[in-house]
């Protein structure tokens, strides 16, 4: 029997999660009464039981308190009962945006307050439940089917999994740095590809791009260092609990040199470890003439 309580922040991406385990072909039962939890765990563990796999979500609301709740994991976790906890989480940032979107009113928003209140109020609740889970899903800037593909790696195809996703981002320095990057590299130290009429329109997503950056030593030496040093640094990353690490590479204009390393930097990134990677150009199609090099 597997069993999964699927809790975190509210707009995190619970109810989407849930759905999605469901056509994965979990039994799913959301909005359980506290009361009502340890009751339906003693059913779900009835010999010969059809269900072999379960979901319960289990969220914050403003009419019971969540540390009843989790008084009731950890008894359950006491008994020997094993369950495991999904944790849906966002940024702040996105949470608001969210609410402010769909017009829905925060469970913790006190009354005629801020969102943002609300969203701070259920993050000191759900620190503890936070720390306990054994899978923490950031969905700020997570794609509906790339949602769809974390829950498939590790409720259907059980592979192993850390909660950590990479995001390489390329962009140009003239459109500025990207505001939530944890690391920054400059590649303007590179030939620019702009000045060569046959390469100028193309971008380094186009072979002859990538053939013409590549060829310089410095390109493949640049590349061996950077991956010498995320291979250090990402088991940290993971060790100390960090979600998401955003890797900025930039050139001047965001299209040819930063595009081509970040594409390198992805190919090599991508068979190693059991992180998820992502991959995104963010300056790639603004036009030459926006474009000043």
């Amino acid at each position: 029997m597997r069993f999964v309580i699927v809790t975190g922040m509210s707009g995190g991406g619970k109810r989407t999660a849930l759905k999605m385990l469901e056509d994965a072909g979990y039994y799913c039962v959301d909005n359980l009464p506290v009361s009502l939890i340890e009751k339906f765990v003693e059913l779900l563990s009835t010999p010969n039981s059809e269900i072999t796999k379960a979901a319960l979500g289990l969220d914050v609301r403003a009419d019971q308190s969540f540390g009843e709740a989790e008084a009731v994991l950890n008894r359950l976790k006491a008994t020997g009962y094993n369950f495991e906890i999904l944790f849906m989480d966002a940024s702040e940032e996105a949470l608001v945006k969210r609410y402010k979107e769909s017009r829905r009113v925060h469970p913790l928003e006190p009354e005629g307050g801020r969102i943002a209140d609300g969203v701070a109020r259920e993050r000191e609740i759900l620190k503890n439940v936070k720390k306990q889970a054994d899978y923490v899903i950031d969905t700020s800037k997570l794609l509906t089917r790339e949602l769809k593909e974390e829950l498939d790696h590790i409720f259907v195809q059980n592979e192993e999994y850390n909660s950590l996703i990479v995001n390489i981002v390329s962009f140009g320095f003239k459109h500025g740095i990207p505001s939530d990057a944890d690391l920054i590299f400059d590649v303007r130290f590179l030939p620019n590809p702009f000045y060569i009429e046959e390469l100028k329109h193309l971008t380094g997503n186009d072979k002859p791009v990538q053939d013409y950056v590549m060829s310089f030593p410095e390109a493949g030496e640049f590349l061996d260092k950077l991956t010498d040093l995320l291979d250090f640094l990402i088991p940290n990353y993971v060790k100390e609990g960090k979600y998401q690490l955003v890797i900025g590479i930039g050139c001047t204009g965001g299209k040819h040199r930063s595009v081509t390393l970040a594409n390198a930097l992805y190919a090599r990134m991508k068979n190693k470890g059991n992180y998820g990677l992502k991959i995104s150009h963010r300056d790639a199609g603004i036009p030459n003439s926006e474009v000043r090099n």
